[in-house]
């Protein structure tokens, strides 16, 4: 195999209470790339379409992912990318992590898996690094693993896929407006309270059990952050509106998207979900902002390859 091309999944990072560490994997919404091996060592981004970003490897994501891993790899190959972008940049559902992760899944995939799911990650974090300063695995993680994952730790790296209810679906509104990762991150606190941090904690532990147990109720509990969104919410026009909203029309909970600005439901049922789509759309269209509304079931798989 010389070329494949994959579908690089968009993702939904934090899940409210789970900062930097939580995260899901969606099905509907996500780029397309093209990867192939070629006789010149060197990695080449030779095409993007979708968006203006950097043709220079070292200054984009995916290039400096694919880097990381044929530094590991230790042996001289030619890799040429082509990049077809889905999700715009700084829309909060992991665009820069649909790059990295799929670029590393592809090249792992034609060098016949020398690498495990988790090194994988490890890669893919450099384009993260890069994208936004910082090496996290929220969005990568999911976006190579599929469904959702817990990253218990990230020295040493460790990650945990949780089990996926099948009923879970996510409805995600996009406003049309750019938060940048790095901005929306310099709002953040860098101490919290001791009663903070409890009540965060037994979020994220309740979370995890409600996925794990497929208690629909625990989930909607436990979908709650009281450290970052009370921050970063006000770089949102009518947040606390889209919230209200999904959550009385019968959505599990209401958050942000990774860094903002998309803003996610989770609801069970693709019924619910849509009800939740159809009034946040009414309630958006009252702000004369433009936006992308999406619905989409969880993506169990990841990365995958596409005809």
């Amino acid at each position: 195999m010389k070329t494949i091309k994959v579908f690089a999944p968009a993702t939904v990072a934090n899940l409210s209470c789970g900062f930097d560490v939580l995260g899901c994997c969606l099905d509907t919404v996500g780029d397309e790339m093209v990867i192939s091996l070629t006789s010149e060592a060197g990695v080449k981004i030779t095409k993007i379409e979708g968006a203006i970003l950097p043709m220079d490897t070292h200054k984009n994501v995916a290039g400096v992912a694919v880097e990381a891993l044929l530094k590991k790899y230790g042996k001289d190959i030619g890799i040429e990318i082509e990049i077809y972008k889905k999700i715009k940049a700084g829309s909060g559902i992991g665009s820069s992590a649909a790059s990295s992760a799929g670029a590393v899944w592809a090249v792992n995939q034609l060098l016949n898996q020398p690498f495990s799911p988790q090194e994988l990650v490890e890669f893919a974090m450099e384009g993260e690094k890069l994208a936004s300063g910082n090496a996290h695995a929220d969005n990568v993680a999911p976006a190579l693993l599929g469904g959702f994952t817990l990253v218990r730790s990230y020295d040493p790296l460790d990650i945990i896929k949780l089990n996926t209810p099948k009923d879970l679906v996510m409805t995600v509104l996009h406003p049309q407006i750019e938060v940048k990762t790095s901005d929306s991150r310099s709002v953040i606190k860098h101490t919290v309270s001791l009663k903070q941090a409890i009540q965060q904690w037994g979020n994220v532990g309740g979370l995890v059990a409600g996925l794990c147990t497929e208690d629909y109720s625990l989930i909607g509990r436990s979908l709650e952050d009281v450290i970052i969104e009370p921050l970063r919410s006000i770089l949102i026009p009518e947040f606390t509106a889209v919230k209200e909203a999904a959550i009385a029309k019968g959505a599990l909970g209401c958050g942000i998207s990774g860094s903002g600005p998309s803003i996610f439901a989770l609801s069970k049922g693709i019924e619910t979900a849509n009800l939740v789509a159809e009034t946040l759309q009414k309630t958006y269209s009252k702000t004369g902002l433009e936006f992308d509304i999406h619905v989409s079931k969880i993506n169990n798989q990841g990365v995958k390859t596409i005809d």
